[in-house]
């Protein structure tokens, strides 16, 4: 990716711009390949959930990932350019397809600036194999025409934008100068409040699953557990919630990230009308600096009532030998897994606790040195799906999951995240999570069985972490 530090947003007139892009298309034109222009300005400080919100359109594609424990924050929406993937190499796809843009891409503006240049937003499913009528494919990148975002108090806006060799110059011009215009001095009173429905809504639940009893399913499993099939599967509920009224997927997202601020709060919409929107404790890695860093999360607790309460039930759970195995499964895992990349790990022996507002688990942080040529795709394709979200022996396990649930995973418990023109960035488990499309949310809530477990208290865990997402929906 070439780079030029050059800040149109202080230039005097859209001439300077309309000239600029023109040779951009002389270069497609040389090249026979089109070119992806990124031009990032630092603004004032923007929220961009409220920004993503007041241009919101469900025909549109757009991401979001906030973390508000870190100060960051980015949203994107509509398409500059894109790729979906129904191979079953969907990972080298992936990484094919950003390295081609970025090797035909030019990103103008102040290099220093984070989340400089073009993002790329990417969701995969769980399995890489999913239906023609399932609303995401097993991989989709693509790079926003627009993005908002924020690092620690620094807020950039970038406009992208594919410049071909029979492009409309004015018109892309006159787009990014509007844009950049517009977020320079952003207007929120633009949003339509009319439009939102204050009625508190009517709904009803059911169960998704066409395998019955949830329960029976984890006796099953123990079963096979017992029988050294695997040593842990992750079983997963679905209940479809129907109201009287649509669900704004960015409304539910303004109380998830205010309740759970340790967790990502992330909405991933595929411009048919679906969002799927949840707030993950769980990190499957980050690279920034030429570090990598990975979460082992496994083992569940409630939050306490009182401080008292909360430290028993905590020091229950770092004692408990069911939660230590399942934790130590999924951190050996992730370990093996990270050594087949040739890299050196650092952690502590001993888990910790990971409290969030209404559940708490057990953790452990690996972290390392990134080897050259080893790119942040590597390994989200290593590390999925990790014995948190799938289980151990992983291809066992998962060749299992779909007898026990009896619903299509999709987006849950995939990794969705952003890569930047570094190759660089960060990867969220997704789940605590919802498929929103119109009236209907189908919401997910997984546990992990091993030795040990209990059917009523794996059915009473995933009760759990409906009720946090049921509380934010209605």
């Amino acid at each position: 990716m070439d780079t030029l530090p050059l800040d149109l947003s202080q230039s005097p007139t859209e001439t300077a711009l309309e000239t600029f892009l023109n040779g951009c298309r002389q270069q497609a034109i040389l090249k026979s390949h089109p070119q992806l222009v990124s031009i990032s300005v630092a603004s004032d400080l923007l929220d961009p959930l409220a920004v993503l919100e007041s241009i919101y359109h469900p025909s549109e594609p757009h991401f979001y990932v906030e973390r508000p424990s870190d100060c960051v924050a980015l949203a994107g929406a509509e398409v500059a350019i894109h790729s979906a993937s129904r191979s079953g190499d969907r990972f080298e796809s992936a990484k094919a397809f950003i390295t081609d843009t970025l090797d035909n891409a030019v990103a103008v503006g102040d290099a220093t600036l984070p989340f400089f240049g073009p993002h790329f937003f990417c969701g995969f499913t769980f399995f890489d194999d999913v239906g023609d009528r399932e609303a995401f494919p097993p991989a989709t990148v693509f790079v926003p025409s627009w993005q908002v975002s924020v690092k620690r108090g620094v807020c950039v806006a970038t406009a992208n934008a594919l410049v071909e060799e029979c492009s409309d110059i004015e018109s892309i011009s006159k787009r990014i100068w509007n844009a950049n215009t517009k977020f320079k001095s952003f207007d929120y009173r633009s949003v339509d409040v009319s439009a939102s429905d204050s009625r508190r809504p009517e709904w009803r639940m059911e169960e998704a699953s066409e395998k019955g009893n949830f329960s029976d399913s984890v006796g099953r499993a123990i079963k096979e557990i017992d029988s050294e099939v695997f040593e842990k599967i992750v079983i997963a509920r679905a209940r479809d919630l129907r109201a009287n009224q649509v669900f704004h997927p960015l409304e539910i997202l303004n109380a998830m990230r205010d309740r759970y601020p340790d967790c990502y709060s992330f909405s991933f919409a595929n411009g048919e009308g679906q969002s799927f929107i949840g707030a993950s404790p769980e990190r499957l890695v980050k690279v920034e600096d030429k570090e990598f860093a990975a979460d082992a999360l496994a083992g569940s607790a409630p939050r306490g009532l009182s401080a008292r309460e909360d430290a028993r039930l905590g020091s229950e759970l770092l004692n408990s030998e069911k939660d230590r195995y399942e934790q130590k499964v999924v951190l050996d895992s992730i370990c093996r897994r990270l050594e087949f990349l040739g890299t050196e790990i650092r952690l502590e022996e001993e888990p910790a606790l990971k409290r969030l507002s209404n559940v708490q688990h057990l953790y452990n942080e690996v972290r390392g040195k990134l080897l050259e040529g080893t790119s942040l795709l590597d390994f989200v394709e290593q590390l999925h799906p990790s014995p948190a979200v799938g289980g151990s022996p992983r291809g066992r396990a998962c060749e299992r999951i779909s007898h026990y649930e009896g619903f299509a995973r999709g987006l849950y418990a995939g990794p969705i995240g952003w890569v930047d023109s570094n190759l660089e960035g960060e990867f969220l488990v997704a789940i605590r999570s919802a498929l929103i499309d119109g009236d209907t949310a189908r919401l997910y809530a997984g546990v992990g069985i091993v030795k040990g477990s209990i059917p009523e208290k794996e059915l009473q865990e995933t009760n759990l972490k409906f009720k946090a997402l049921l509380e934010n929906l209605v």
